[in-house]
This record gives structure tokens, sequence and C-alpha cells, in this order.
């Protein structure tokens, strides 16, 4: 018999042992797990609205998507500065209203010479707020009852909100959740809310 010379290889056959399958089946449990998990997350917990008009510039733009936490506010209550998701008056033919809590419960809201008065004092805010041109219906003291909230625009002056005699105070009720993270076109365009 002639010899070789060089490498050989020899091919060994793969068998398929009941640890490889168990593996295989964890891994498969473990997906299954993770999107059933993600799903039941999703539908609890979160909803996708979209941005109507520019009321909120410049936190959030016309047509941007923001992703609502509907839980929070079932275990706490909205605070001053938060972005809540609502529908006026509880009108579910309306579309999704978002705006800045600015009164919570309790409290008497003004506004004075085009800035808001909380229980008789000047609200300390951001400077990038533009002063307030028509107060509508808060240009006289407004007293929120247990569970009511006054909420603005970001862009004072271009925002429909608790002003309005058509959207006027929010009730707790009413308050499907917290805007809690904002989607854009551009990955610079998405992130937190603040």
């Amino acid at each position: 018999m002639a010899r070789h010379k060089g490498l050989t290889f020899y091919e060994k056959k793969k068998r398929i042992s009941k640890e490889m399958i168990r593996e295989i089946f964890a891994l498969l449990f473990y997906c299954f797990a993770a999107i059933l998990l993600a799903f039941v997350i999703v539908f609890l917990v979160g909803m996708k609205v979209s941005v109507i008009g520019v009321s909120m510039e410049p936190a959030l733009h016309n047509g941007q998507e923001v992703l609502v936490n509907r839980f929070l506010y079932k275990l706490f209550s909205p605070e001053r500065g938060d972005i809540v998701v609502f529908l006026p008056n509880g009108n579910k033919n309306s579309h999704y209203y978002l705006k800045r809590v600015i009164g919570l419960p309790g409290e008497t809201v003004q506004i004075i010479g085009g800035y808001v008065y909380i229980n008789g004092e000047l609200l300390e805010e951001d400077e990038s707020y533009d002063k307030i041109a028509d107060p509508g219906i808060a240009e006289n003291e407004i007293i929120l009852g247990i569970d009511e909230y006054f909420v603005l625009g970001d862009n004072r002056n271009n925002s429909e909100d608790s002003r309005s005699g058509n959207i006027g105070i929010v009730d707790k009720d009413n308050i499907t959740g917290k805007a809690w993270f904002h989607l854009g076109c551009e990955e610079e365009n998405m992130g937190f809310i603040k």
C-alpha cells in the first residue's frame, strides 16, 4: 500500500444528543417567553401616540411618536412638570393630547401678566417658555379639586390647554398615562422625555 503524504482529515459524524435537543428547546422556550413578556409589558403598560400640532415644541414636535406609560399613574399621581397624555373631558372620539402638568390637586392657579401663579406665588419655570399672551379662563383664580390638574403646552402661545374652555381642567380619570419616551426619525431625536 502506498502511504499518503501530507495532512489527512477524518470527517467526524455529528450526532444529535439528548443534551443538544434539550438546549435547543430551552433556547426556543426563552425566546418565546421573552416575546410574550415584551407583548404583555407593551399591552398592559405602554402605548404609542402621535403628537398633533406644535403645542409642545421644543420638547415634542408635530408627528413625533411618543411611548406612554399607562401603568405609572395607577400607583402614583402625576407630578408638576410631567407630560401627561389625556382625552379632553374623557371624549373617546378626540385625539390624545399631550401637555405639561402645571397645577396639582388642591392648588389655586392664575395667570397674571403672562406668568403662572400657584397659590399666589410665581411659578419658577424654565426661561425658554414664552410669556403667556392669553390667560384664557385662568385670568381668574382656578381652584383645583381632588384629582384635578391644570396643564399647559410648552409652546404657550400656540397651545389649546387648560386655559381653553374646550379642554379646561383635566381630571385624573381622563389621564391615560405619562409620556416617557419619544421616537424620532433620527437617532438623536429619540430619548426619554424630561
